[in-house]
C-alpha cells in the first residue's frame, strides 16, 4: 500500500496590503471590523498588517484594542492622546501603514470590510481603487446633504469620482511619495481625491453596500459645523484649484 502524496505548498500570494480603521468612539464594532478584516486578508495575500487608529477616544475603545492585540498578533494600535479629528486619524494611519497597498475604512462598520476583495480585484494598472455606494442607508436628510454636498464638490473641483463621500479606499503607498495630505477634517477626502486625480494617477471605481450606524453618532453634516466646511471648502478650492499646489512641496 502506497504513502499518501502530501499536498504541495501553497505558493505566497502576491501583493502586500496595511489595512487601517480610525476609530472614535467606536468600541461596539471596531473589534467585529478586525477580526472581519484579517480573516478577509488571508485569503489576499501573505504579507498584510492591520492598525487601528483610536483617535482620542474616552470610550470603551481603548479596553476593547488592549483586549484584541492580545488576539491579533498582526494588529498595530496608533493612539492619539487628544482627538486630532478625521484627517488628523487618515493621517496617522497613512504614515504607520508598511505595506505596497493601503485600505482604510471608518470603523463604525457601515461598509462591509469583506467586499475589499473587490477592490484587491481591481488594483492592476491603476493607483486607486475607489468604493462607490451602491445605495446609501442613512436618513432621509444625510442622503439628501450627502447629494448636494457630493455634486457641488465634482463640480467645483472637477473630479471624475463617482462618490467622493465613500471612505471605502484601496491606495498604492507610492502615491504618498508625490502628494502630502494636509488637513485635520473630514475635507481630508476631497483633499485626497483631487490630489490624487490631479497628479495624473489612475483610478478605478467598485460599487460596494452601505448599511445602517449600528453604533455610535456621526461626526459629520450637523448644523453647527456647516459654516467651518463652507469656510474650509473655500480655502481647499482656492489652494488646489486656483493656485494648484498638489504634488510635494
Amino acid at each position: 500500500m502506497s504513502a499518501p502524496s502530501e499536498e504541495p505548498a501553497r505558493a505566497p500570494a502576491p501583493g502586500s496590503i496595511s489595512v487601517f480603521f480610525p476609530a472614535y468612539h467606536d468600541w461596539g464594532t471596531i473589534a467585529s471590523q478586525v477580526v472581519l478584516v484579517s480573516r478577509t486578508l488571508r485569503e489576499l495575500t501573505d504579507d498584510w498588517e492591520v492598525i487601528v487608529v483610536d483617535d482620542g477616544s474616552r470610550d470603551r475603545t481603548p479596553e476593547v484594542l488592549d483586549e484584541l492585540t492580545k488576539l491579533c498578533p498582526r494588529l498595530r494600535v496608533v493612539t492619539h492622546a487628544k482627538n486630532r479629528g478625521y484627517g488628523g486619524a487618515l493621517r496617522s494611519g497613512f504614515e504607520a501603514a508598511r505595506k505596497e497597498w493601503i485600505f482604510y475604512t471608518d470603523g463604525d462598520a457601515q461598509y462591509d470590510v469583506c467586499e475589499l476583495t473587490l477592490l484587491w480585484a481591481a488594483r492592476d494598472g491603476v493607483d486607486l481603487v475607489n468604493g462607490f455606494k451602491i445605495a446609501r442607508s442613512d436618513p432621509f436628510h444625510r442622503i439628501l446633504i450627502g447629494r448636494l454636498y457630493h455634486w457641488m464638490i465634482k463640480l467645483a473641483f472637477g473630479l471624475r469620482t463617482p462618490d467622493v463621500d465613500c471612505d471605502f479606499r484601496l491606495v498604492r503607498r507610492a502615491v504618498f511619495e508625490k502628494i502630502e495630505l494636509t488637513r485635520d477634517t473630514g475635507l481630508i477626502c476631497v483633499e485626497l481625491v483631487t490630489k490624487i486625480e490631479k497628479s495624473g494617477f489612475r483610478s478605478a471605481y467598485v460599487p460596494v453596500h452601505h448599511y445602517h450606524r449600528l453604533h455610535g453618532r456621526s461626526q459629520f453634516f450637523n448644523l453647527k459645523r456647516v459654516g467651518q466646511v463652507a469656510i474650509g471648502l473655500g480655502e481647499l478650492w482656492r489652494e488646489l484649484i486656483l493656485e494648484q499646489r498638489i504634488g510635494r512641496a
